[in-house]
C-alpha cells in the first residue's frame, strides 16, 4: 500500500508537471492538503522532499511556490552531472570489451537512434527529452552505486526543465544527438580520454545556452 507521504509527493509533482500550478503564486498548504484529503504532517512531509529537488520554495508563514531556476541552479546541476557521468562513461570506455558494457553500448545506441528519428519526424522535445535521459539514466546506473544513482534521480526534475529550455533553441537538437553520437564512438574505442572530453562537452554547451537565457 502507497503511503499518505508519497500519495501527497505524487500528486503535487504531477500537479506541477501537468502545469497545473503557476509561477509567482504561493499556494496554501492546508487547502491542498484538505483537497487531497490527507493530513498536513505527511503533506508537509513531501513538500520538503520536493523543495530538496528543486520542485517548489518554502514562504514561511504563508505556503509554497514554484521554484524559479537561477544561475547559481544552472552551474550547480551541471557540475554534478559532469562529476557524475564523466566518471561513468570513462569507467565505461575503460570496460568497453566486457559482455556488459557491450550490452549497454548497444541499449544506447538504439536510443541515439530514436532520438534521431523524433529529430527528422516529429521534432518532440517532451519525446526527445524522454529518451535522452534514458541514455544518461544507463550510463549512471552501469556502475551500480545506488548513491550516484539518487543523485541523479533527485537532480532530474531540475536537468528537464533544462533541457527542455536549452532544446527550444534552433539547432540543439541535431547538436544533442551529434554530441551524442560522439559519446557513443568514444565509448566503443574505449578511449577514456577522449570519451571524458566529449562527456564534459556534452554538459558544457547546455550550460551556456542556459546561462545565456536566463
Amino acid at each position: 500500500m502507497v503511503s499518505l507521504n508519497e500519495q501527497a509527493y505524487e500528486h503535487l509533482k504531477n500537479l506541477i508537471a501537468n502545469q497545473q500550478l503557476t509561477y509567482n503564486r504561493i499556494y496554501s498548504e492546508t487547502k491542498l492538503s484538505r483537497e487531497l484529503g490527507i493530513s498536513r504532517t505527511p503533506f508537509r512531509d513531501a513538500i520538503h522532499r520536493l523543495v530538496q529537488e528543486g520542485y517548489i520554495d518554502i514562504i514561511p508563514s504563508k505556503g509554497f511556490q514554484l521554484h524559479q531556476l537561477t544561475k547559481k541552479d544552472v552551474t550547480e546541476t551541471f557540475q554534478i552531472r559532469s562529476a557524475l557521468e564523466g566518471y561513468c562513461t570513462v569507467e565505461i570506455a575503460k570496460n568497453a570489451s566486457t559482455a556488459k558494457a557491450g550490452k549497454l553500448l548497444a541499449e544506447l545506441t538504439k536510443l541515439t537512434d530514436s532520438m534521431e528519428h523524433i529529430m527528422q519526424t516529429s521534432h518532440s522535445i517532451e519525446e526527445f527529452i524522454e529518451y535522452d535521459f534514458q541514455f544518461h539514466h544507463k550510463i549512471i546506473n552501469y556502475i551500480g552505486n545506488s548513491q550516484f544513482s539518487s543523485i541523479f534521480a533527485s537532480y532530474m526534475y531540475r536537468m528537464k526543465r533544462l533541457a527542455a529550455l536549452s532544446l527550444a533553441h534552433r539547432g540543439r537538437m541535431e547538436n544533442t544527438c551529434r554530441e551524442h553520437t560522439a559519446i557513443l564512438d568514444a565509448l566503443y574505442a574505449g578511449n577514456m580520454e577522449q570519451v571524458y572530453e566529449n562527456t564534459l562537452q556534452h554538459m558544457n554547451t547546455p550550460r551556456g545556452i542556459n546561462l545565456e537565457d536566463l
